[in-house]
C-alpha cells in the first residue's frame, strides 16, 4: 500500500515522485523500460533551462535516475497490465506485483509512431526505425534518410549529418515545421538535403535496405532510390500509450484533466505527454509533474 503510485519513469514521472516524496509520500514508480522514457533516446536535450551544452538524451535520463534515487524514491521496473481507478481501493497490477495506493499519477507517455508501409517491419532494425543516437554513427559515411519535419526530426537530421555521408530530409508537407533556429542550421549544413511534399512510400531489402521508394505527394508519382545499407529514421509522431485506461474518457487517445492535472476520476491524475495538452516539451512535462504532485499531497 502506497500513498502514490506513478505510472512511468519520464521527467513527468520522475518530477511528480520528487515533489511527492519532498512532502513525506510513500511512492513508488512503475517503468517498464527505462527511466527518462522517450527521451533518452534523442541526441541532444536542447531549450531546457540549465542542462549543459551537449547534454544527450542518455545523459539527461541519468541524472533524472540520480536525482530520484538519491530522494528516496523507489523505482521498480515492471510491466503494467491491469489498472482500478476508481473508489479508494485503486491499484496497479504489473507482471510480477499488485500496488494499491489512495492516488495514482499516469505518466507513461507515447510510442513513436510506424509508418505502415512494406517493408517496415520485416526490416526494422536492419535499415529503418534506427535510433540517432544509438545507431548514427553506424552510418558513417552512408546515406541516411529522415521521415519528418518537425522539430524533432530536424534536430536529430543535424545529429546525423556529423556522420553520414548524406542526409534526405522527407517531408510530406509544402514546408518543414520546425524553429527558425534548426532552419538556420540547415541553411549552412551542406550534406543535408530537404525533399517536401514527399512521403516514404516502402523499403526493400533483406538484412538491409537496398531499395526504397519515395512518392510525390503533389504529383503521385514514386520514385525508386537503389542505396544499398542506407539508414532511415522515422519522426512520424507518437501514439499515446492510454489502452490501459478504459475507466477514463479520452480525447483523441489522450486523456483530458483539469488545471491541477486531475482526470475525471478522483485521485487519479495525468501528466507528460499521455494528456491532453498543446506543447509537448521535458519543460511542459516537468511542470505537470510538479503541479501533479502537489495536489495530489494536499487533496484527501
Amino acid at each position: 500500500m502506497y500513498d502514490i503510485v506513478i505510472i512511468g519513469a519520464g521527467p513527468a514521472g520522475i518530477s511528480a515522485g520528487i515533489y511527492a516524496k519532498s512532502r513525506g509520500k510513500d511512492v513508488v514508480i512503475i517503468e517498464k523500460n527505462q527511466v527518462g522514457g522517450l527521451i533518452g533516446n534523442v541526441s541532444t536535450v536542447t531549450h531546457y533551462a540549465s542542462v549543459d551544452q551537449g547534454e544527450t538524451g542518455s545523459s539527461f535520463s541519468e541524472k533524472l535516475k540520480k536525482q530520484a534515487i538519491h530522494a528516496g524514491i523507489q523505482i521498480v521496473y515492471e510491466t503494467v497490465n491491469k489498472v482500478n481507478l476508481i473508489g479508494d481501493s485503486k491499484f496497479v497490477c504489473t507482471d510480477q506485483n499488485t500496488y494499491y495506493a489512495k492516488k495514482i499519477i499516469i505518466a507513461n507517455g507515447t510510442t513513436p509512431r510506424k509508418l505502415g508501409i512494406p517493408g517496415e517491419q520485416k526490416l526494422c532494425g536492419k535499415g529503418i526505425g534506427l535510433n540517432a543516437a544509438r545507431d548514427g554513427e553506424r552510418y558513417q559515411g552512408k546515406n541516411v534518410y529522415v521521415i519528418g519535419g518537425a522539430d524533432g526530426a530536424i534536430k536529430e537530421a543535424l545529429y546525423l549529418s556529423k556522420y553520414a555521408k548524406k542526409v534526405t530530409i522527407v517531408h510530406f508537407e509544402n514546408q518543414l515545421g520546425c524553429i527558425a533556429e534548426f532552419k538556420d542550421k540547415l541553411a549552412t549544413t551542406s550534406n543535408i538535403v530537404v525533399r517536401l511534399h514527399s512521403r516514404l512510400h516502402a523499403v526493400y531489402g533483406i538484412d538491409q535496405i537496398e531499395t526504397l521508394e519515395i512518392s510525390d505527394e503533389k504529383t503521385g508519382c514514386i520514385e525508386t532510390v537503389e542505396d544499398p545499407g542506407c539508414g532511415i529514421f522515422v519522426y512520424a509522431g507518437a501514439i499515446p500509450n492510454t489502452g490501459l485506461y478504459v475507466q477514463l474518457k479520452l480525447q483523441q487517445g489522450f486523456i483530458p484533466v483539469n488545471e491541477n492535472m486531475q482526470t475525471e476520476i478522483d485521485g487519479v491524475y495525468a501528466i507528460g505527454d499521455i494528456r491532453v495538452k498543446q506543447i509537448r516539451q521535458v519543460a511542459t512535462a516537468v511542470a505537470d509533474g510538479v503541479i501533479a504532485a502537489i495536489h495530489a499531497c494536499t487533496n484527501n
